[in-house]
Formats: structure tokens, C-alpha cells, sequence
């Protein structure tokens, strides 16, 4: 049953008095228990003082995802002099830094082990696969892009520039690949291997193994163990984070711990959310379907136009072919009238001149018998 605007609005108002009402007694009543992820699940170690900046990874990246080609190549390394960030057609990315020498940095997803951006999305189209990676369902996604301003990594891009069908992306951590046994592209095609796949847990042991074993080659820090609760992409580095693009200010509780108590103490939202969202998505889903049928009906319309453009033109085209037929026909018959005359005229003056060439041949024989007459007298 539709809704007017007005009928909308006041259940809308309804709803923010009934929440409102008695419920500030219950301020932290959202839960401050979060979950620390799946033990089995999958991460990558990128160790940054192995990186030479081939850019490979963008490349592998973008064929696996079968993204829009960038104008720039991949080989052309100058689009690193300036900082760039993850996009809707390049889900990862690699940053120069000066430091004593260049630094090069990967940037893409990090698989928070608690995300924000599934935290903040309250469709839940954002989620943590048991596999270690953050996954999207674009089916559920209503388009609120909470989750890009959730990210304390600056990372989920949106859309714009697709009117019907926008959505949020971000790195899989190819997911799809490692369900069948496969290594990311980025970790496949590293010809360095300063990406390495495993198990979370295996990939933490090995970072300390090689701090412990090489002090002086890298910061006393695995990034991602603890940051904002923990990441499945994990770093190394022999520069401070700070100083390549890495923030070192995120402490290490878990997002969902803040908006557990955010929620509880502004219940009002709590109540206001499904109702508003719940309005939002329906209108939504309704000016999709709306924007679907129009669509099909201009293709109709479109097909129609076409066809009779079509019968008119060959309608057209057999007026005029039938009209040149007749005028060669009509040539054809002029032309053969023409050269039966001039045949029949030609014919003529040709009897003529036989019938003249005739009598001078009569006469000249008449003249020849009278002269020989004369001779015998």
C-alpha cells in the first residue's frame, strides 16, 4: 500500500517520541563485547623494506577484478610522485616516500579482524568472512556510504559515476581466488615477495621472527596486530609508519566498541534508524523499479521507432527503385525506337544513292552506244 509524504513524516515523528521517551535511562545498553575474528583466518605480510615499487600489484589487481584500464600504464612509474588513494577502479595502490632512500608502500583494504565499516553499515552488506576477508553483498547495499566514512583507513570508494547501479568498492582480498586454492593476485605476482599469504597467527609469527632475527633493519612493530583491534594485512617496515602514510593513531580498541556505546546513549537513533532506512531503502528499491521499467519501455519505444523508421525507408527505397525501373524501361524503349529510325533512314538514303548511282550508270551506257553508233556512220 503506498504512503503519502505526510503520513510518512508523522509515523516518522511518532516513532523519534515513542524512542525518545524513557529510553535515555538505558544508555550503554548496546553491547561492549566484540568479536576478535576467525583464529584460521587468511592475511597478508607486506614487508615494506622488501617493496621495489613495480607497481605489478596494481596490475594483477586490476586483471583479477577485471577493472577499467587506467589511462596511465602500469610500467609508468611516474604516477607515483604524487600520493594516491584507493578508488572504484583501482583497489590498490602503491606510494612513494622519501625517506634516507625511497620508500614504496602498498595500500588497499586491511581486513579489519572487527570492521568498521560492517560496524557502521546497519544492512549488514559489509561483513568478516571466516576466510580473514571484509566482503560485500551489493544486493543489500542501500547506498548510505556510512561504511567510507566509518573507515579510520580512508578506503571504501564509491560509484558515482554509475546513475543505475552504484555500489561500494573496495579490495576482496580475492576472495573468490583463495576459495579455490589460490593466492591473491598481489601475493601471486610479487616478484619480490614482499607480500606473503598464510594464516594470520603464522604470518605474526613470522614478522617477529624477522624483527628479532634483523633489529637494525626494521621498526619494532607489526602494524595491523593491534591497530583498531587487529587487521589481516599485516606490516614491516624499516621506516616509522608515520612517515609513509600509516596512522599510528588509532589505539587499539575495536571500532565496534565505540558505536556500541554511541548507540546506547542516543537511543533516538536506535528507534529513528529502521524506520528512516527502512523508508529510504523502500524509495529507493522504488525509483529502481521505476527507473528499471522506463528503461525497458524506452528500449520498446525505441525498437518501434526503429522498425517503422525501417518500413518507411523501405518503402521508400522500393517507390524509387520502382520508379528507376520504369524510367530504363522507358529509356530502353526510346533508345530502341531511336536507332530503328536512324537504321530505317540510314536504309533509305542508302536505296537512294543505289537508285542514283543506277540511272548515272543507265545514262553514261546510253551516251557510250549513241557515241559508237555515230563512229560506224
Amino acid at each position: 500500500m503506498a504512503i503519502s509524504r505526510r503520513k510518512f513524516l508523522g509515523s516518522l515523528g511518532a516513532t523519534i517520541g515513542a524512542t525518545t521517551t524513557g529510553a535515555l535511562t538505558k544508555a550503554y545498553s548496546a553491547t561492549n563485547k566484540h568479536f576478535k575474528g576467525y583464529p584460521e583466518g587468511f592475511g597478508v605480510l607486506h614487508d615494506i623494506t622488501k617493496c621495489i615499487g613495480c607497481r605489478k600489484c596494481e596490475q594483477a589487481c586490476n586483471e583479477v577484478n577485471t577493472l577499467d584500464k587506467p589511462e596511465i600504464p602500469f610500467d609508468d612509474l611516474k604516477v607515483m610522485d604524487q600520493k594516491r588513494r584507493t578508488g572504484e577502479a583501482s583497489y590498490t595502490v602503491v606510494n612513494k616516500f622519501k625517506d634516507n632512500s625511497f620508500v614504496f608502500a602498498k595500500k588497499q583494504c586491511n581486513h579489519c579482524q572487527e570492521p568498521a565499516c560492517a560496524s557502521a553499515c546497519f544492512v549488514k552488506a559489509l561483513k568478516k568472512d571466516e576466510t580473514g576477508a571484509v566482503v560485500y553483498d551489493e544486493s543489500l547495499c542501500v547506498g548510505c556510504r556510512y561504511c567510507m566514512v566509518a573507515c579510520p583507513f580512508n578506503i571504501p570508494a564509491y560509484t558515482y559515476n554509475d546513475p543505475l547501479t552504484p555500489k561500494v568498492t573496495k579490495c576482496t582480498m580475492c576472495l573468490p581466488r583463495i576459495q579455490e586454492g589460490k593466492l591473491p593476485g598481489c601475493v601471486d605476482i610479487c616478484p619480490r615477495e614482499a607480500l606473503v599469504f598464510g594464516k594470520r597467527k603464522d604470518l605474526l609469527k613470522l614478522a617477529w621472527k624477522r624483527i628479532n632475527k634483523n633489529p637494525d633493519q626494521y621498526i619494532e612493530h607489526v602494524y595491523g596486530e593491534f591497530e583498531m583491534g587487529g587487521t589481516s594485512w599485516l606490516y614491516l617496515s624499516g621506516t616509522p609508519f608515520e612517515n609513509i602514510g600509516m596512522r599510528e593513531d588509532l589505539g587499539v580498541t575495536p571500532a565496534p566498541q565505540f558505536t556500541a556505546g554511541a548507540l546506547g546513549t542516543v537511543p533516538i537513533v536506535v528507534g529513528l534508524w529502521p524506520v528512516l532506512l527502512t523508508g529510504v531503502y523502500a524509495i529507493s528499491k522504488r525509483k529502481e523499479k521505476i527507473a528499471e521499467q522506463e528503461k525497458v519501455d524506452a528500449v520498446q519505444a525505441t525498437k518501434t521507432l526503429a522498425k517503422d523508421e525501417m518500413d518507411n525507408a523501405l518503402s521508400k527505397l522500393k517507390d524509387k527503385m520502382t520508379k528507376e525501373k520504369e524510367t530504363a524501361i522507358q529509356n530502353e524503349v526510346k533508345k530502341a525506337l531511336q536507332e530503328a529510325v536512324k537504321k530505317a533512314e540510314e536504309e533509305a538514303k542508302a536505296a537512294e544513292e543505289a537508285e542514283a548511282a543506277e540511272d548515272i550508270e543507265v545514262k553514261e551506257d546510253a551516251k557510250s552506244k549513241e557515241d559508237t553508233g555515230k563512229e560506224e556512220e
